[in-house]
């Protein structure tokens, strides 16, 4: 695109009245040299000659002065047109939105400060309140101390149960006797009756939907005098969302008779944000270990199969549908001691 520069009307129109004068000047000069002297008629026609260009001159100024030339662009004399009006109203306007510019403003700094409570008494609840965070910190920080020598003693109490060779599982177990042998080591031998195999879920392992699958372990061959009785629940492990059917899995569901080692563990607790069970409609959604008893006719007792950590072969069970057992350690989360520096 090419650029010219555009002048204003006003200086357009004092160069053309400045060419005008330069000419009529030479055309004087030229009737007075070509006109002799005492001719006054020549002179006459000279004037009228002259009369007439200033005129036609001064009409051609004029229409020019008005008319915009074809080299000068339209945006440049718009914008000349209205300069300095829109400038300075744009200006008044941003200074008038601006509060250090209003002579009357104060600013908070400047004022004076006002008391608020003046000659008062306080109130005596909010000073008690104020009095009782500190002494609360401080108790509930003694508190998580004690939890904390606690749940440390727990956890190397079962650690220590761990490291002992798996104890035989007798043919009754005592419900009430279970906690003192909470994570002990067993081993049962028995037949898996999926049958009456119960899925817990859903369950989340490494990011996947799944269910927990617990088997009653009939034990009524090995033990001959217990027969229908003896008979206990086997936490196997955790399966995929799309292995639930038994027809996806037949790798896991092992026949005849099984060994099954594992941890013998306390029945769960259950909370109030956990829906309940519909064992009519076989939907399990917390380990109730006497209701799934009940179902199963087994006994309360509640055995969480183990297997050695080993992710190839955790790999192999998910594709294959068989449970992934949980390692043989102690999972009890221990945070007392971070709470306790929170609060003292």
């Amino acid at each position: 695109m090419r650029w010219t520069l555009a002048a204003s009307p006003d200086s357009l129109g004092g160069i053309r009245e400045s060419r005008r004068h330069e000419r009529m000047r030479q055309l004087r000069l030229l009737a007075r040299a070509t006109t002799p002297a005492g001719t006054n008629t020549t002179m006459d026609k000279s004037r009228i000659l002259w009369r007439v260009f200033s005129d036609t001159a001064s009409k051609r100024t004029i229409s020019t002065a008005t008319q915009r030339p074809s080299w000068i662009c339209t945006g440049c004399l718009r914008q000349q047109a209205k300069p300095s009006k829109n400038i300075f109203r744009q200006q008044r306007r941003k200074q008038s939105t601006q509060p250090g510019d209003d002579p009357t403003f104060t600013s908070i700094v400047d004022n004076p400060p006002q008391l608020i409570r003046s000659g008062r008494k306080h109130n005596k609840i909010g000073l008690f309140i104020l009095a009782a965070i500190p002494v609360t910190a401080f108790v509930l920080g003694c508190w998580q101390v004690q939890r904390l020598g606690w749940k440390s003693e727990l956890i190397a109490r079962f650690e220590d149960r761990l490291l002992k060779d798996p104890l035989p599982l007798p043919p009754q177990v005592d419900p009430d006797a279970i906690k003192d042998f909470d994570y002990r080591r067993v081993v049962a031998r028995g037949v898996l009756r999926h049958d009456q195999e119960m899925l817990i879920g859903p369950r989340v392992h490494d990011g996947q939907p799944g269910y927990q699958v617990v088997t009653p372990l009939d034990r009524s061959d090995e033990l001959p005098g217990n027969k229908g009785i003896s008979t206990v629940l086997i936490n196997r492990g955790w399966i995929p969302k799309d292995k639930a059917d038994h027809r996806q899995r037949p790798e896991g569901l092992p026949q005849g008779t099984v060994v099954v080692e594992g941890l013998l563990r306390e029945p769960w607790k259950k909370n109030m944000f956990t829906p309940d069970n519909k064992p009519a409609e076989g939907k399990f959604y917390f380990p109730d270990v006497y209701e799934m008893a009940a179902y199963a006719g087994s006994q309360a007792v509640w055995i969480e199969e183990t297997m050695r950590p080993d992710l190839l072969e955790s790999y192999a069970r998910e594709d294959k549908g068989v449970p992934i057992g949980r390692p043989p350690e102690v999972n009890l989360r221990n945070n007392h001691g971070q709470v306790s520096l929170s609060l003292l």
